[in-house]
Protein backbone atom coordinates (compact mmCIF):
# COMPACT_ATOMS: atom_id res chain seq x y z
CA UNK A 1 0.00 0.00 0.00
CA UNK A 2 1.32 3.44 -0.94
CA UNK A 3 -0.05 6.86 -0.06
CA UNK A 4 0.07 9.11 -3.13
CA UNK A 5 -1.67 12.24 -1.89
CA UNK A 6 -2.57 13.76 1.46
CA UNK A 7 -4.81 16.72 2.23
CA UNK A 8 -5.01 18.21 5.73
CA UNK A 9 -7.47 20.94 6.61
CA UNK A 10 -7.99 22.74 9.93
CA UNK A 11 -5.61 20.44 11.80
CA UNK A 12 -3.30 22.47 14.07
CA UNK A 13 -0.77 24.44 11.94
CA UNK A 14 -2.15 23.03 8.68
CA UNK A 15 -5.06 25.30 7.74
CA UNK A 16 -5.33 23.74 4.28
CA UNK A 17 -2.45 21.86 2.69
CA UNK A 18 -2.19 19.24 -0.06
CA UNK A 19 0.87 17.05 -0.68
CA UNK A 20 0.81 15.35 -4.08
CA UNK A 21 2.94 12.70 -5.76
CA UNK A 22 4.30 11.24 -2.54
CA UNK A 23 7.13 8.80 -3.33
CA UNK A 24 7.93 5.65 -1.37
CA UNK A 25 10.55 7.54 0.65
CA UNK A 26 9.73 11.11 1.69
CA UNK A 27 12.10 13.41 3.56
CA UNK A 28 10.67 16.49 5.32
CA UNK A 29 12.74 19.51 6.24
CA UNK A 30 11.70 22.51 8.27
CA UNK A 31 12.47 24.81 11.17
CA UNK A 32 11.50 23.85 14.72
CA UNK A 33 7.78 24.45 15.20
CA UNK A 34 7.04 24.43 11.47
CA UNK A 35 4.90 21.30 11.66
CA UNK A 36 7.06 18.23 10.98
CA UNK A 37 5.84 16.40 14.08
CA UNK A 38 2.27 17.58 13.40
CA UNK A 39 2.46 16.04 9.93
CA UNK A 40 3.41 12.69 11.46
CA UNK A 41 0.69 13.12 14.08
CA UNK A 42 -1.95 13.05 11.34
CA UNK A 43 -1.42 9.29 11.27
CA UNK A 44 -1.19 9.15 15.05
CA UNK A 45 -4.52 10.97 15.29
CA UNK A 46 -6.18 8.66 12.77
CA UNK A 47 -4.72 5.63 14.52
CA UNK A 48 -6.08 6.79 17.91
CA UNK A 49 -9.47 7.53 16.34
CA UNK A 50 -9.52 4.01 14.94
CA UNK A 51 -8.31 2.29 18.11
CA UNK A 52 -10.61 4.24 20.42
CA UNK A 53 -12.86 6.89 18.84
CA UNK A 54 -12.68 10.46 17.58
CA UNK A 55 -13.44 11.96 20.99
CA UNK A 56 -10.52 10.16 22.64
CA UNK A 57 -8.16 11.13 19.80
CA UNK A 58 -9.13 14.78 20.22
CA UNK A 59 -9.06 14.73 24.03
CA UNK A 60 -5.52 13.25 23.98
CA UNK A 61 -4.46 16.39 22.11
CA UNK A 62 -6.09 18.89 24.47
CA UNK A 63 -9.61 19.12 23.09
CA UNK A 64 -11.20 20.33 19.88
CA UNK A 65 -10.07 23.95 20.31
CA UNK A 66 -6.45 22.82 20.56
CA UNK A 67 -6.67 20.52 17.54
CA UNK A 68 -8.56 22.72 15.08
CA UNK A 69 -6.44 25.41 13.39
CA UNK A 70 -6.30 28.69 15.31
CA UNK A 71 -9.16 31.13 14.68
CA UNK A 72 -10.68 28.81 12.08
CA UNK A 73 -14.27 27.64 11.91
CA UNK A 74 -15.50 24.50 10.21
CA UNK A 75 -14.52 20.87 10.35
CA UNK A 76 -11.19 19.09 10.65
CA UNK A 77 -10.68 17.24 7.37
CA UNK A 78 -8.33 14.56 6.07
CA UNK A 79 -8.21 13.15 2.57
CA UNK A 80 -5.82 10.31 1.77
CA UNK A 81 -5.36 8.84 -1.70
CA UNK A 82 -3.57 5.49 -1.89
CA UNK A 83 -3.16 2.32 -3.93
CA UNK A 84 -2.91 -1.35 -3.02
CA UNK A 85 -0.24 -2.46 -5.49
CA UNK A 86 -0.35 -6.14 -4.63
CA UNK A 87 0.00 -7.10 -8.30
CA UNK A 88 3.23 -5.56 -9.52
CA UNK A 89 2.27 -6.16 -13.16
CA UNK A 90 -0.96 -4.18 -13.00
CA UNK A 91 -1.48 -0.76 -11.46
CA UNK A 92 -4.15 -0.86 -8.78
CA UNK A 93 -6.98 1.69 -8.79
CA UNK A 94 -6.68 4.84 -6.73
CA UNK A 95 -8.58 4.69 -3.43
CA UNK A 96 -9.65 7.85 -1.58
CA UNK A 97 -10.45 8.03 2.13
CA UNK A 98 -12.19 11.18 3.38
CA UNK A 99 -12.80 11.98 7.04
CA UNK A 100 -14.52 15.13 8.36
CA UNK A 101 -14.79 15.78 12.09
CA UNK A 102 -16.90 18.46 13.72
CA UNK A 103 -18.83 19.29 16.87
CA UNK A 104 -22.43 18.38 17.62
CA UNK A 105 -23.56 20.04 20.87
CA UNK A 106 -19.85 20.39 21.77
CA UNK A 107 -19.33 16.64 21.26
CA UNK A 108 -16.80 15.54 18.57
CA UNK A 109 -18.51 13.48 15.85
CA UNK A 110 -17.68 12.01 12.46
CA UNK A 111 -19.54 14.40 10.16
CA UNK A 112 -18.60 12.36 7.09
CA UNK A 113 -16.52 9.27 6.36
CA UNK A 114 -16.08 8.03 2.78
CA UNK A 115 -13.91 5.39 1.13
CA UNK A 116 -14.19 5.28 -2.64
CA UNK A 117 -12.60 3.97 -5.85
CA UNK A 118 -12.66 5.72 -9.18
CA UNK A 119 -13.17 3.77 -12.40
CA UNK A 120 -10.46 5.10 -14.71
CA UNK A 121 -9.82 8.84 -15.10
CA UNK A 122 -13.43 9.86 -15.72
CA UNK A 123 -15.53 7.07 -14.29
CA UNK A 124 -18.03 7.53 -11.50
CA UNK A 125 -16.46 6.62 -8.16
CA UNK A 126 -17.73 3.66 -6.17
CA UNK A 127 -18.28 4.72 -2.59
CA UNK A 128 -17.42 1.51 -0.78
CA UNK A 129 -18.16 3.20 2.51
CA UNK A 130 -20.28 6.29 3.13
CA UNK A 131 -21.25 7.31 6.67
CA UNK A 132 -22.54 10.46 8.37
CA UNK A 133 -22.77 10.68 12.16
CA UNK A 134 -22.91 6.94 12.73
CA UNK A 135 -25.30 6.01 9.91
CA UNK A 136 -24.45 4.82 6.41
CA UNK A 137 -23.70 1.93 4.08
CA UNK A 138 -20.88 -0.23 2.73
CA UNK A 139 -20.66 -2.06 -0.62
CA UNK A 140 -20.53 -5.84 -0.28
CA UNK A 141 -19.73 -6.88 -3.89
CA UNK A 142 -16.30 -5.30 -4.05
CA UNK A 143 -14.99 -8.18 -6.19
CA UNK A 144 -17.23 -6.92 -9.02
CA UNK A 145 -15.57 -3.50 -9.09
CA UNK A 146 -14.67 -2.45 -12.63
CA UNK A 147 -17.43 -4.35 -14.41
CA UNK A 148 -19.63 -1.74 -16.03
CA UNK A 149 -22.69 -3.95 -16.06
CA UNK A 150 -22.55 -4.66 -12.33
CA UNK A 151 -24.33 -2.35 -9.91
CA UNK A 152 -22.99 -1.90 -6.38
CA UNK A 153 -24.77 -3.84 -3.64
CA UNK A 154 -25.10 -1.77 -0.49
CA UNK A 155 -25.55 -2.89 3.08
CA UNK A 156 -26.87 -0.38 5.62
CA UNK A 157 -25.12 -0.16 8.96
CA UNK A 158 -25.50 1.79 12.20
CA UNK A 159 -22.71 2.47 14.65
CA UNK A 160 -23.06 2.59 18.43
CA UNK A 161 -21.95 6.23 18.55
CA UNK A 162 -21.35 9.05 16.02
CA UNK A 163 -17.73 9.45 17.17
CA UNK A 164 -16.76 5.92 16.01
CA UNK A 165 -15.04 5.36 12.66
CA UNK A 166 -16.95 3.01 10.38
CA UNK A 167 -13.70 1.40 9.23
CA UNK A 168 -13.14 0.23 12.82
CA UNK A 169 -15.84 -2.40 12.65
CA UNK A 170 -16.27 -3.05 8.96
CA UNK A 171 -12.53 -3.31 8.43
CA UNK A 172 -12.46 -6.55 10.41
CA UNK A 173 -14.45 -8.34 7.70
CA UNK A 174 -12.54 -9.56 4.64
CA UNK A 175 -15.58 -9.02 2.39
CA UNK A 176 -14.88 -5.29 2.84
CA UNK A 177 -11.35 -5.63 1.47
CA UNK A 178 -10.66 -1.98 0.61
CA UNK A 179 -11.82 -0.95 4.09
CA UNK A 180 -9.83 -3.76 5.71
CA UNK A 181 -6.60 -2.81 3.92
CA UNK A 182 -6.84 0.83 4.96
CA UNK A 183 -7.63 -0.18 8.52
CA UNK A 184 -4.44 -2.26 8.60
CA UNK A 185 -2.43 0.74 7.43
CA UNK A 186 -3.67 2.85 10.34
CA UNK A 187 -3.26 0.02 12.85
CA UNK A 188 0.28 -0.90 11.82
CA UNK A 189 1.87 2.45 11.03
CA UNK A 190 4.92 3.20 13.20
CA UNK A 191 6.70 6.30 14.45
CA UNK A 192 10.22 6.14 15.85
CA UNK A 193 11.24 8.55 18.62
CA UNK A 194 14.20 6.42 19.63
CA UNK A 195 15.58 7.17 23.10
CA UNK A 196 19.15 6.14 23.90
CA UNK A 197 18.53 6.03 27.65
CA UNK A 198 15.39 3.92 27.30
CA UNK A 199 17.15 1.35 25.12
CA UNK A 200 20.02 0.89 27.61
CA UNK A 201 17.77 -0.39 30.40
CA UNK A 202 17.48 -4.15 31.08
CA UNK A 203 14.05 -5.65 30.36
CA UNK A 204 12.11 -8.32 32.18
CA UNK A 205 11.98 -11.58 30.25
CA UNK A 206 9.06 -11.53 27.83
CA UNK A 207 8.03 -11.55 24.19
CA UNK A 208 8.43 -8.49 21.96
CA UNK A 209 8.12 -8.92 18.21
CA UNK A 210 8.39 -5.28 17.13
CA UNK A 211 10.50 -2.36 18.33
CA UNK A 212 8.55 0.14 20.42
CA UNK A 213 8.41 3.89 19.69
CA UNK A 214 11.20 4.75 22.16
CA UNK A 215 13.15 1.49 21.80
CA UNK A 216 13.02 0.39 25.45
CA UNK A 217 12.33 -3.21 24.35
CA UNK A 218 15.35 -3.38 22.02
CA UNK A 219 16.97 -6.30 23.87
CA UNK A 220 13.74 -8.34 23.82
CA UNK A 221 13.21 -7.74 20.08
CA UNK A 222 16.83 -8.71 19.40
CA UNK A 223 16.32 -11.93 21.37
CA UNK A 224 13.09 -12.66 19.50
CA UNK A 225 14.74 -12.16 16.11
CA UNK A 226 17.76 -14.25 17.08
CA UNK A 227 15.53 -17.16 18.10
CA UNK A 228 12.88 -16.95 15.39
CA UNK A 229 14.48 -15.21 12.40
CA UNK A 230 18.21 -16.09 12.47
CA UNK A 231 18.78 -15.02 8.86
CA UNK A 232 17.48 -11.53 9.61
CA UNK A 233 19.56 -11.34 12.77
CA UNK A 234 22.74 -12.50 11.03
CA UNK A 235 22.17 -9.88 8.35
CA UNK A 236 22.00 -7.23 11.08
CA UNK A 237 25.32 -8.43 12.51
CA UNK A 238 26.89 -8.38 9.05
CA UNK A 239 25.86 -4.76 8.55
CA UNK A 240 26.98 -3.78 12.05
CA UNK A 241 30.45 -5.15 11.33
CA UNK A 242 30.57 -3.15 8.10
CA UNK A 243 29.39 0.11 9.62
CA UNK A 244 30.64 0.17 13.20
CA UNK A 245 34.37 -0.65 13.43
CA UNK A 246 35.24 -3.34 15.95
CA UNK A 247 31.77 -4.79 16.53
CA UNK A 248 32.11 -8.53 16.13
CA UNK A 249 29.01 -9.88 17.85
CA UNK A 250 25.79 -8.77 19.54
CA UNK A 251 23.73 -10.95 21.83
CA UNK A 252 20.70 -10.63 24.10
CA UNK A 253 21.67 -12.24 27.40
CA UNK A 254 19.33 -13.29 30.23
CA UNK A 255 20.76 -12.39 33.66
CA UNK A 256 20.40 -14.35 36.88
CA UNK A 257 17.58 -12.09 38.08
CA UNK A 258 15.53 -12.82 34.95
CA UNK A 259 16.23 -9.71 32.91
CA UNK A 260 17.47 -9.36 29.34
CA UNK A 261 20.43 -7.15 28.42
CA UNK A 262 22.28 -6.49 25.19
CA UNK A 263 25.99 -7.34 25.02
CA UNK A 264 28.28 -6.04 22.29
CA UNK A 265 31.53 -7.92 21.64
CA UNK A 266 34.44 -5.85 20.41
CA UNK A 267 36.73 -8.03 18.31
CA UNK A 268 39.76 -6.50 20.07
CA UNK A 269 38.67 -7.53 23.56
CA UNK A 270 37.83 -10.78 25.30
CA UNK A 271 34.88 -9.61 27.38
CA UNK A 272 31.75 -8.01 25.84
CA UNK A 273 30.32 -4.63 26.77
CA UNK A 274 26.74 -4.41 28.00
CA UNK A 275 24.48 -1.85 26.34
CA UNK A 276 24.85 0.81 29.01
CA UNK A 277 28.57 1.15 28.18
CA UNK A 278 28.57 1.17 24.36
CA UNK A 279 28.47 4.43 22.42
CA UNK A 280 25.19 6.17 21.61
CA UNK A 281 25.85 5.84 17.89
CA UNK A 282 26.53 2.09 18.08
CA UNK A 283 23.31 1.48 19.98
CA UNK A 284 21.22 3.66 17.67
CA UNK A 285 22.58 2.07 14.50
CA UNK A 286 21.81 -1.38 15.92
CA UNK A 287 18.26 -0.26 16.80
CA UNK A 288 17.62 1.06 13.30
CA UNK A 289 18.91 -2.13 11.72
CA UNK A 290 16.60 -4.14 14.00
CA UNK A 291 13.69 -1.91 13.03
CA UNK A 292 14.42 -2.10 9.31
CA UNK A 293 14.94 -5.88 9.43
CA UNK A 294 11.54 -6.59 10.95
CA UNK A 295 10.18 -9.71 9.19
CA UNK A 296 6.72 -8.09 9.24
CA UNK A 297 7.48 -4.56 8.06
CA UNK A 298 5.19 -1.64 8.88
CA UNK A 299 3.22 -0.28 5.90
CA UNK A 300 4.16 3.26 6.94
CA UNK A 301 7.31 4.09 8.89
CA UNK A 302 7.87 7.60 10.31
CA UNK A 303 11.34 8.46 11.60
CA UNK A 304 12.07 11.63 13.58
CA UNK A 305 15.58 13.04 13.03
CA UNK A 306 17.51 9.77 12.56
CA UNK A 307 20.83 11.64 12.39
CA UNK A 308 20.97 12.26 16.16
CA UNK A 309 23.97 10.48 17.80
CA UNK A 310 25.19 9.06 14.46
CA UNK A 311 28.48 9.91 12.79
CA UNK A 312 27.82 11.88 9.56
CA UNK A 313 29.60 9.23 7.49
CA UNK A 314 27.02 6.64 8.59
CA UNK A 315 24.11 8.65 7.19
CA UNK A 316 24.79 7.56 3.61
CA UNK A 317 24.42 3.90 4.59
CA UNK A 318 21.37 4.70 6.72
CA UNK A 319 19.69 6.49 3.80
CA UNK A 320 20.32 3.39 1.67
CA UNK A 321 18.70 1.24 4.38
CA UNK A 322 15.62 3.48 4.46
CA UNK A 323 15.37 3.44 0.67
CA UNK A 324 15.64 -0.34 0.58
CA UNK A 325 12.89 -0.62 3.21
CA UNK A 326 10.70 1.71 1.12
CA UNK A 327 10.71 -0.78 -1.77
CA UNK A 328 7.95 -2.66 0.08
CA UNK A 329 6.64 -0.03 2.51
CA UNK A 330 6.54 3.76 2.74
CA UNK A 331 8.99 5.80 4.79
CA UNK A 332 8.55 9.39 6.05
CA UNK A 333 11.66 11.01 7.56
CA UNK A 334 12.14 14.38 9.25
CA UNK A 335 15.66 15.78 9.47
CA UNK A 336 17.90 18.75 10.20
CA UNK A 337 21.01 17.13 8.76
CA UNK A 338 22.69 18.45 5.59
CA UNK A 339 24.71 15.22 5.44
CA UNK A 340 21.52 13.14 5.24
CA UNK A 341 20.03 15.56 2.69
CA UNK A 342 23.08 15.03 0.49
CA UNK A 343 21.96 11.41 0.10
CA UNK A 344 18.37 12.34 -0.81
CA UNK A 345 16.96 12.49 -4.33
CA UNK A 346 15.21 15.75 -5.28
CA UNK A 347 11.97 13.81 -5.86
CA UNK A 348 12.07 12.63 -2.23
CA UNK A 349 12.50 16.02 -0.55
CA UNK A 350 9.76 18.30 0.80
CA UNK A 351 10.08 21.27 3.10
CA UNK A 352 7.61 22.86 5.49
CA UNK A 353 7.35 26.65 5.61
CA UNK A 354 5.43 28.47 8.33
CA UNK A 355 4.02 31.93 7.62
CA UNK A 356 1.50 33.95 9.63
CA UNK A 357 0.93 31.03 12.00
CA UNK A 358 0.15 28.38 9.37
CA UNK A 359 2.31 25.95 7.42
CA UNK A 360 2.55 24.95 3.78
CA UNK A 361 4.50 22.05 2.30
CA UNK A 362 6.67 22.54 -0.78
CA UNK A 363 8.33 19.99 -3.05
CA UNK A 364 11.98 20.49 -3.90
CA UNK A 365 11.47 19.43 -7.51
CA UNK A 366 8.89 22.23 -8.00
CA UNK A 367 11.47 24.93 -7.29
CA UNK A 368 13.10 25.75 -10.67
CA UNK A 369 16.30 27.14 -9.14
CA UNK A 370 16.82 24.13 -6.87
CA UNK A 371 16.00 21.77 -9.73
CA UNK A 372 18.52 23.41 -12.07
CA UNK A 373 21.26 23.42 -9.42
CA UNK A 374 20.71 19.73 -8.64
CA UNK A 375 20.80 18.88 -12.35
CA UNK A 376 24.10 20.78 -12.52
CA UNK A 377 25.55 18.53 -9.80
CA UNK A 378 24.86 20.35 -6.53
CA UNK A 379 23.67 18.33 -3.53
CA UNK A 380 20.57 19.20 -1.54
CA UNK A 381 22.34 19.42 1.82
CA UNK A 382 24.73 22.05 0.51
CA UNK A 383 21.88 23.96 -1.14
CA UNK A 384 20.00 23.97 2.17
CA UNK A 385 22.93 25.38 4.14
CA UNK A 386 23.34 28.03 1.42
CA UNK A 387 19.67 29.10 1.88
CA UNK A 388 18.41 27.98 -1.54
CA UNK A 389 15.48 26.07 -0.01
CA UNK A 390 13.48 29.21 0.70
CA UNK A 391 11.39 29.01 3.87
CA UNK A 392 12.95 25.81 5.21
CA UNK A 393 15.12 27.54 7.82
CA UNK A 394 14.16 29.68 10.85
CA UNK A 395 15.82 32.77 9.26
Amino acid sequence: MKIEQLRIKNFKVFKDVVIKELPSMCVFLGANGSGKSTLFDVFGFLSDALKYNVKVAIDKRGGFKEVVSREQSGEIEFEIKFRNDNNKNEKAPLITYILKIGLDNNFPVVVEEVLQYRRGQRGTPWKFLNFQKGEGFAITNEESYGRDEVAPEREKQSLDSPDILAIKGLGQFQKFKAISDFRKLLENWYISNFSIQSSRQPQDVGLSEHLSEYGENLSLVAQYMYENYPDNFNNILKKMKERVPGVGEVEAKTTEDGRVILRFKDSSFKDPFIARYVSDGTLKMFAYLVLLSDPKPHPLLCIEEPENYLHPELLKELAEEFREYSSNSQVFISTHSPDLLNEVDINELFWIEKQNGFSQIKRAKDDPIVKNLVEAGDKLGYLWTQKYLKGSSPY
